[in-house]
Formats: C-alpha cells, structure tokens, sequence
C-alpha cells in the first residue's frame, strides 16, 4: 500500500488480466497473444518450440565472455590444508565455475545446488556485460549513484514479484551457470537441483534445453515437513535430476558394503500373514530419526511392541523388546538372529535388521540394484535447522538442507566421486559427503562455492560474529569435521578442507584503449614491461598459473631450489629468479612442461634463448609470460 489511487489505464490492465489472463507474460500483454486470442488471423514470429524470456541473449554474453579471475589459497582459515582433498571455494559462483573450467572439465560425478527459490524475497547477482568497465558496471546495477559513491545495496537485488522481469531474471541468473556447470559433468555424471513451486516449470524447460530432454531422469518429490496454508496445505518441494548423458549412466548402482535401508518386507499383518510374538535381543543398532514423519507404534502394518522400552546406549538396543510381528517378518528376524541367510522378497540378501527410535523396524540390503522411491521423506526442514543450530550453538540458518536429504550421495557416487556445490549455503553437501565417507569407507571429494553474501546486521549470526554467509558454512564445516571424528575415533580419512578465496588475476591485464590516445597506449606498453600485479604473491601466482595450465586444486606443489613443481613432473613454475643452475635442475628434473616470468631473464637474452633452445633439445614446452 503506498497511498495512491490506480491510474485509469491500470484499473483496465486489471480487468483485462481478470477476464484474459491469458496475454499476460511477466505482468505485461503480450500483444500477440491478445490477437490471437481475439481470433486474429496472426502467425507468431519465430514459431517454434522454445523457452525464451527478456535477456536471454544478454546471458549467453554473459556466459561466452571469458574471466581473467583466479583463485588464491587461504590457509589460516582452512583445516589440514596441505593433505585435505575436500574444497571450500568463496566467491561469487558465475566467475568460480569459469575458473574451474579448463582444471575440471568432465571430472564432476555429482553436482547437487540449492539455488534461490525466486520467492519474491531472494537477491540476485545480476550478470555482467562483457563490454563495459567495471565503474559502468557498478553505475549501470545501482552499485555507484551519479556521484560515483557506493549505494546501500551493492551488487545484491530483491527481486520481487512486482518485477517487470520477475521470471527472467530468475533464468537469466540460471542459465549461464547451469551451461558452466554441465562441462564439469562427467559423461555418467549426474546434477540434482533442489526448487519449489516458483520456479520448477521454467527449470524443467531450462534443464530440457540444457541438458536435453532425453537426459530427465526424475522429478522428486521431497515431503519437507512445512506446511503453508493457502487453497491447499503445501508440504513439499522437489528435486529434478538430469544426466549427462543417460546412455553412459547406470541407474543406479549401490556399491557400498551395506547400507540401503528398506522397510517394504515389513508385511501387513492379516489372515494370510498372522500375528506372533518374537524376543528381539539387545544390542542391535538403534538410530534417532526424525519426528517429523513417525510411524506410530502398532500400526497394522508394522512391527508393534508387546512389552519392553526402548532404550538406546551407545547407538545400541540396551534392553530385550518382545515384538509382535507377522510370521513373514518372524521367519526373517529369527534365522537373521540365528545366523543364517537371509533374503528379502524381492530376492536380496539382508544384511542387518535395525531399529530406529520411532519404533520401525528396518534392515540392511547387500548392494546391488535399486530404484529410490520418487517420494522422499522422513527428512525435514527442522531437522536440517536442528543439525546446523546444534553444531554452531545457534540458529544460524533458516531452513538449511538436511544431510539425510542428500543421500543420493551414496546413491550416484562411487566412492572415489568428485561432488560439486555451487550454491553451498549452510555447507550442507561437504558435511554430507564427510558423513557419507565415514559410514562406507570411502573417498569422495567436495567442492563447495559459496558467496560471501553480508549477514543482515539485525541477524543472530552477525551478533555472533560472523560478517558473512560463507563464513558460517566455512565454521559449519569445521565444527561438522569435529564431531564426526569424536564420534569415531578409528576414522583415518579425509576430515578437512581447503579455502581458496576469488581473487583478480596476479597479473596485469590489457586494458582497451578507447580513441586515439597514443599516450594512453605508450603508458599501457610499459605496464607489460613487467606483468606481474602490485600485490601478487609467488604462492597465488602458482596456484593462477596451475589452473590456468589445467591442474587441479589438489595437484601436488613442491618447492625447489629457484622453482616449484606442479605434480613431480607435469608442470615447473620459474617466478623467483633465472639462472643457469636453475635451468639445468628444471631440465634435470624432466618436466613436461615450464613456465618461467620473462621479467626474470631481463638484460640477460642469453640465458633467455639458451634456456629455451635446451628445453626444446629435451623435449619439455618451454614457456615464458
């Protein structure tokens, strides 16, 4: 409400888009939608099947135009950086994905986002042109006012329903990032997006024109435990997942040793399944589970509890429970407890029977083949909010994602998979994937992107200390490391996590030149006299030159005397100094490539030529900038 009477033209678009809702795209008449509506003999221009919105094109600039950003390495903030193979990456996600492409191409299994919902709350990073300066940039978004000052917003934009553009901007913040993101998709590979109701049909006709059609594997159906009452009580959200090529996927392979929980062999009882009593021992696992959903004891179809408590010590059954339970279940539970075979009806042997604390009984496939229920529950948004609130001792985040949710992990990823997130939030995916690699001893790695969006002064989070959201998830992660190694004391794996930070290129970069500025230009030729950046560092300069060469953030970097090694032999870095004895241990070494500074052999040509004339008579691609 803002005080002031409709103008007369509104009142009419009002009682158009009442009576013809129809024409309406984005609040504005498509006009010729109206006449064709009307009955006018009309032929749409560029008739065909397609998603298209405002900006489309704009964002395929976005995503062609190529970055001259990197990525620097922050070790004070990371834990076991040297040995960790999991990575946490701050920075704004368009320019990360560009980074990572030449290192990374086809080497993700898995990428799961939860990108913003576009509730008409969310804010966005609107795109940049790829022509204009950055001072035109930060004018043109509302960054600088007319007097060149820095407005209140910065780069972050509401964009809310009112928006002209509302649906676009949403895509056209999408679009190029989920393009990047398909690269990095191995050929079996597959990318799980979390969405809601606002967005889940223009995702799915963006995945369509992304990925193909062909390559939709399932839209899932996630029982969120919220409810919001309007027409109906809406108490979900959904998951797409896409391959990258569904011809290379085998969907799905359980290749873990144990942990595919089933509860359908429960049978109902009945005249041809009747009830008997069984003494279930103690000392069987018995896991919390999520009160959202429960399964109430007695139920007709489950396992009921004739007498005893449930009692847990330890994650364990502390006492005997006699059960009631159909002769099908009975059979089962008595030759699993004697020690026998047992298998399921369907044909798979059954590992474990467990208990969780809502008084289901479940038990544990040998892995092999299975088909996930397209219907996901038992795992809330509270959940997800209780497991982050109790690790940092404080809601830190409205309605994070709850590990259990991601267990397509084990699922899709083999135990050595590489998982991307390029939304990363709360640190969901990385504390999932840690979990996931205690329970089945294996591998993974993670890669997580998150951009280090303020925290509203007003927030429990900033009175606690943390500035921004990348922040909290980086602690998030390291507190979730911590407990998962006191909880299991024995685990030798990977618990901790590299930061490296988005940062501008170590070196000078070619500024065009506009007009016929013979000055500007003589003054632009003596910066590259020396391209090394006012404030680069050696150790951010190996790092950019690595990824620019395709090595990933896990290579090995060795220092030598005078150069370092990337990968023992794959790739030498000359930054600090040049000299004969130098080059003769680069040569000694074999390497099967070298890159030195050209600053480094000025007023010594010599050297320049005789060095690259030997590393050619070895064989090594010798390279100077």
């Amino acid at each position: 409400m803002d005080g002031k009477s409709l103008k007369p033209e509104q009142e009419k678009l009002i009682q158009l888009k009442a009576i013809l809702p129809e024409v309406f795209t984005e609040g504005k008449v498509d006009w010729e939608k109206l006449k064709a509506t009307l009955g006018e003999d009309i032929n749409f221009s560029n008739e065909r099947y397609v998603l298209n919105w405002a900006g489309k094109s704009e964002a395929f600039k976005v995503l062609q135009a190529p970055t001259t950003k990197t990525l620097v390495p922050a070790k004070d903030e990371s834990v076991n950086f040297d040995d960790t193979e999991h990575i946490f990456i701050e920075g704004e996600n368009l320019e990360v994905l560009k980074v990572l492409q030449k290192s990374y191409f086809g080497k993700v299994k898995m990428i799961y986002i939860d990108p913003p919902y576009n509730t008409g709350n969310d804010s966005f990073i609107y795109p940049d042109k790829f022509s204009e300066t950055k001072e035109e940039y930060e004018k043109r978004v509302g960054d600088k006012d007319e007097e060149g000052y820095m407005t209140k917003d910065g780069m972050f934009k509401k964009n809310s329903k009112e928006n002209g553009q509302y649906h676009s901007n949403w895509l056209n913040m999408m679009m190029p990032r989920l393009y990047l993101a398909k690269n990095l998709l191995k050929q079996d590979g597959v990318i799980f997006i979390s969405i809601d109701d606002n967005e889940v049909h223009n995702l799915r006709l963006l995945m369509n024109e992304i990925f193909g059609e062909e390559n939709f594997i399932n839209e899932f159906i996630w029982k969120n435990g919220r409810t919001s009452a309007a027409i109906y009580t809406k108490e979900q959200e959904y998951i797409l997942a896409y391959a990258k090529n569904i011809d290379s996927l085998e969907l799905i392979k359980y290749n873990g040793t144990d942990d595919i929980i089933s509860d359908r062999a429960i049978k109902k009882i009945g005249t041809k399944n009747p009830a008997s009593e069984i003494i279930f021992p103690k000392g069987i696992r018995f896991e919390s589970v999520d009160k959202v959903f429960p399964n109430e004891f007695g139920s007709s179809e489950k396992v009921s509890v004739v007498n005893g408590i449930f009692e847990a010590k330890d994650g364990k059954l502390a006492n005997d429970v006699t059960l009631k339970a159909g002769w099908v279940m009975k059979d089962m539970i008595e030759d699993w407890i004697e020690g026998k075979e047992v298998y399921d009806s369907k044909g798979q042997k059954v590992t474990e029977f467990f208990f969780k604390d809502n008084g289901v009984l479940q038990y544990v496939k040998e892995k092999g083949t299975i088909h996930p229920k397209t219907i996901i529950e038992g795992f809330s948004t509270k959940s997800g909010t209780n497991e982050v609130s109790k690790l940092m001792e404080f809601k830190a985040f409205d309605y994070p994602k709850p590990i259990g949710l991601l267990n397509f992990l084990q699922l899709i990823s083999e135990k050595d998979s590489l998982i991307l997130d390029f939304f990363s939030g709360s640190g969901s995916t990385t504390h999932s994937v840690m979990a996931l690699n205690v329970k089945d001893g294996g591998c993974r790695k993670s890669i997580s992107v998150q951009l280090p969006e303020k925290c509203d002064k007003s927030s429990e989070s900033y009175k606690k200390g943390y500035e921004n959201i990348a922040d909290i998830a980086k602690e998030r992660i390291r507190r979730a490391s911590k407990k998962i190694q006191e909880e299991n004391p024995d685990f030798n794996g990977d618990l901790g996590f590299k930061v490296l930070k988005l940062s501008d290129s170590n070196f000078k970069q070619w500024q065009q030149i506009t007009g016929k500025d013979k000055h500007a230009l003589e003054e632009q030729m003596k910066l590259f006299v020396d391209p090394v950046a006012k404030n680069a560092t050696t150790e951010n300069m190996v790092y950019e030159l690595l990824l620019k060469s395709g090595k990933d953030l896990n290579s090995t970097i060795e220092a030598k005397d005078g150069f370092y090694t990337i990968n023992e032999t794959e790739l030498v870095l000359i930054l600090e100094k040049a000299k004969q004895e130098i080059i003769d241990s680069v040569i000694a070494s074999k390497p099967q490539k070298v890159i030195a500074l050209d600053k480094l052999f000025k007023g010594n040509d010599q050297l320049k030529t005789n060095a690259s004339l030997q590393m050619k008579d070895a064989g090594i691609e010798f390279k100077t900038i």
